[in-house]
C-alpha cells in the first residue's frame, strides 16, 4: 500500500484529469492512509444477487424477519444516497441488482467512516439480512461492509449513460455496467449459440475445428487478410470460411459435421459487416439442399422461441413470422416477380448491365451475365424480402462450389435465405465432381487475373481430396451476428459484437 500511494498522487497531479477523477484519487489515498487496501482478495461471495432477489421478492416483512439467514453479496455500487448516519445504495452483479441499507449504528463508527469514502462504481462485499423498507422495497440490511475493488473513474450519469455510440463500442466494459439492454443482448447471443449447438448435436452432427490460418483461402468469394509465419517463412491467410476443410472431413468418412467459429474478410465496415465475424457451417452427407431448407426452418423457429418465447419476432417495427413454411422462389423468378424487372432485361447482358449502372452500381470488366443478374438481385430484390424467403437455383458462374442442377447445368442446387432484407444463410448441394471443380477453380483464377480480388484461388489439395471421392452432400453457412441482430431487434452488427473493430483512438475517422 505504501508503494501505491505515490502513484495515486502522481495521477492526481495530471492536469488533464477532471476534478471528479482527482477527487476519487484523493479518496483512494485517504483509504490507504486508513489502512484500507484498495484491491483486496479476501471477501468470499456466498450468493448471487439475482436469485436472492427473485426468491425473496414475494415474501412479506414478517416472513423475511423469520428467515434468520445472513446473505453474503458482492457487487458494484450503481447508485448511492447518503443521509448522514444512514445510507441507501444499490449494488449490481452479473445476475441482478438489490438495494442495501447501511447505518452507523450497525456497522460501527470506524467502518461507517470508511464506507463514506466509497464511490459509485466501487465493488463492495456486504453481509446482512433481508427486510422491507417503508415503501416495501426488498433491501439488505448491512451487518458488515468492505471494499473489494476501488473504481478510479466515475461511471456515466444515471439518467444519461453512454449516449455516444462509438464510446459504447470502444468502452464496452462501461456500456455493460450502465446499459441493461446491452447485457440482455449478449446473454441472448450466448443462448442462441448454445441452442444452435444443441439443435445440431441432437440432429446427429459432430462439432469439429478446422484451421483459421490457411495457405490457400477458400470457401467464399472475399478478400482475405494476409499474415506471415516466421518459422516456416511462408505466407498465410486468415480464413474467409471453413468450408473446404469441412468437406475434406466428408471425404474422410464423417457424415455430419459442423463448426462455430470466427471468419475474417478484408472488407468494409458497415451496419451489416464487421471484418471479424462468427459463422456456423454444417455439412450433411447424402442430403440435398432442399433437406437443409426444412432443417433451417426448424432451427430458426427453435432459436426464436428460445430467445423471445415465440416463433414471431419484431424487427425494426416489422413483425416477422419464423414458423416453418417459408416462401421459396427461384433466383430468376424473384428478379422478375419481386424486383419487377422484365424477363427480357434479365436475359440480355447489355440491358441488364445498363440497368445496373443506371442504379449507381458498377459492372466490372469480365463480369458475365450471372454476376450482373446477381447485382440486379441485390438492388431490386433483396431489400424487399422481409418475411423469410429461400431463393434457389443461382447461376453456376457465381456458385463455384455448388452442384449443377441435373435438368439445367446453367444453374445450381443452391439457396440463400433472406429475412428482413438481408442474407442470413447460404447453402447448396455440394459439388463433388473433381473434374467440374477443377474447371470452376480455373474459371475463378481467370476472373482473379482479370481484376476480381474476391475470386477463388486454385486449391489442388481440395481437388485431390475430391478425387478420392466425396459422397453427395449438402452444406450451409449461417451468419451468427446477423441472426443475433434479428432475434434481438438490433439494426447494427456492432450492437451484437462485444468488441467490434474500430480505428485507434485519436486517428482521423475514429
Amino acid at each position: 500500500m505504501e508503494d501505491f500511494r505515490p502513484l495515486l498522487e502522481s495521477l492526481d497531479a495530471r492536469d488533464e484529469l477532471n476534478e471528479v477523477f482527482k477527487n476519487r484519487i484523493a479518496k483512494a489515498v485517504q483509504l490507504l492512509d486508513d489502512g484500507v487496501p484498495l484491491y483486496p482478495n479476501d471477501f468470499a461471495k456466498g450468493d448471487d444477487i439475482g436469485p436472492v432477489a427473485e426468491a425473496h421478492e414475494p415474501l412479506t416483512e414478517e416472513a423475511l424477519a423469520e428467515l434468520g439467514r445472513t446473505f453474503r453479496l458482492a457487487g458494484r455500487i450503481v447508485s448511492l444516497r447518503s443521509f448522514g448516519k444512514v445510507a441507501f445504495f444499490t449494488i449490481q452483479d452479473a445476475s441482478g441488482r438489490i438495494q442495501v441499507f447501511a447505518e452507523r449504528e450497525t456497522l460501527g463508527q470506524e467502518a461507517y467512516t470508511v464506507f463514506k469514502k466509497f464511490d459509485i462504481g466501487d465493488i463492495v462485499g456486504v453481509t446482512g439480512r433481508l427486510f422491507r423498507t417503508k415503501t416495501g422495497e426488498l433491501t439488505l440490511h448491512a451487518d458488515t461492509l468492505s471494499l473489494v475493488t476501488k473504481s478510479m473513474r466515475p461511471l456515466p450519469e444515471k439518467y444519461h449513460g453512454l449516449k455516444d455510440v462509438e464510446t459504447r463500442y470502444r468502452q464496452r466494459y462501461v456500456d455493460l455496467i450502465v446499459t441493461p439492454r446491452s447485457v440482455e443482448i449478449f446473454k441472448a447471443r450466448t443462448t442462441i449459440i448454445r441452442e444452435l449447438r444443441a439443435f445440431l448435436d441432437s440432429s446427429g452432427f459432430m462439432e469439429v475445428e478446422t484451421p483459421m490460418m490457411q495457405a490457400i483461402p477458400g470457401g467464399a468469394t472475399a478478400r482475405p487478410f494476409v499474415t506471415h509465419h516466421n518459422a516456416l517463412d511462408m505466407g498465410l491467410y486468415m480464413r474467409i470460411a471453413p468450408e473446404l476443410y469441412l468437406k475434406r472431413l466428408l471425404v474422410g468418412g464423417f457424415e455430419k459435421v459442423y463448426e462455430v467459429g470466427r471468419n475474417f474478410r478484408n472488407e468494409g465496415v458497415s451496419t451489416r459487416h464487421n471484418p471479424e465475424f462468427t459463422m456456423c457451417e454444417f455439412y450433411w452427407a447424402y442430403a440435398r439442399y432442399t433437406d437443409l431448407m426444412d432443417l433451417t426452418e426448424r432451427l430458426f423457429a427453435r432459436l426464436a422461441k428460445a430467445v423471445t418465447g415465440s416463433e414471431a419476432v419484431s424487427y425494426q417495427g416489422q413483425e416477422i413470422n419464423l414458423a416453418p413454411g417459408w416462401a421459396r422462389l427461384s433466383f430468376h423468378e424473384s428478379i422478375e416477380k419481386v424486383g419487377g424487372i422484365d424477363p427480357e432485361i434479365i436475359r440480355d447482358y447489355d440491358k441488364a448491365k445498363s440497368l445496373v449502372e443506371k442504379s449507381g452500381e458498377k459492372v466490372l470488366k469480365g463480369d458475365k451475365l450471372g454476376k450482373v443478374q446477381a447485382k440486379l438481385f441485390d438492388i431490386f430484390v433483396e431489400p424487399k424480402l422481409i418475411q423469410p424467403h429461400f431463393i434457389y437455383h443461382y447461376p453456376t458462374e457465381i456458385s463455384p462450389l455448388s452442384r449443377r442442377n441435373t435438368e439445367n447445368p446453367e444453374i445450381t442446387d443452391r439457396f440463400e435465405l433472406f429475412i428482413a432484407g438481408r442474407e442470413m444463410a447460404n447453402a447448396f448441394s455440394e459439388l463433388n465432381d473433381p473434374v467440374d471443380q477443377r474447371q470452376r477453380f480455373e474459371d475463378q483464377v481467370r476472373e482473379k487475373e482479370a481484376g476480381d480480388d474476391e475470386a477463388h484461388r486454385m486449391d489442388e489439395d481440395y481437388v485431390r481430396a475430391l478425387e478420392y471421392g466425396m459422397p453427395p452432400a449438402a452444406g450451409e453457412g449461417i451468419g451468427i451476428d446477423r441472426l443475433v441482430m434479428l432475434l434481438t431487434d438490433q439494426a447494427s452488427i456492432r450492437e451484437v459484437i462485444l468488441f467490434p473493430l474500430l480505428r485507434p483512438e485519436g486517428q482521423p475517422g475514429s
